[in-house]
């Protein structure tokens, strides 16, 4: 518990920033929503589950740009260019 104390007092701006940020997206989602279906409880559904489905496709997007970040590195150990390794050309 310390530890996650120390990491927060250290990120105190990032996390802040973060939340801020994400109480506004879920606020501007949530008037979008509302203003295509004219439902609040639409518009509230649509406003959590997007952020959430955002957040995981972010993790497999990083997921898929970390192999091509690895195979470059391999690429440049062997000395192959990195559109080879990619499978790329140009």
């Amino acid at each position: 518990m310390a530890r996650l104390r120390r990491i927060a007092q250290t990120h105190r701006l990032a996390l802040m920033k973060t939340a801020t940020y994400y109480v506004m997206h879920i606020t501007v989602a949530m008037a979008v929503a509302y203003a295509v279906t004219g439902s609040w409880l639409a518009a509230l559904t649509l406003s959590l589950l997007e952020p959430t489905v955002q957040a995981v496709a972010y993790f497999f997007h990083e997921r898929a740009w970390a192999r091509v970040e690895n195979r470059r590195a391999d690429a440049s150990a062997v000395g192959l260019t990195p559109q080879a390794a990619c499978g790329t050309s140009g």
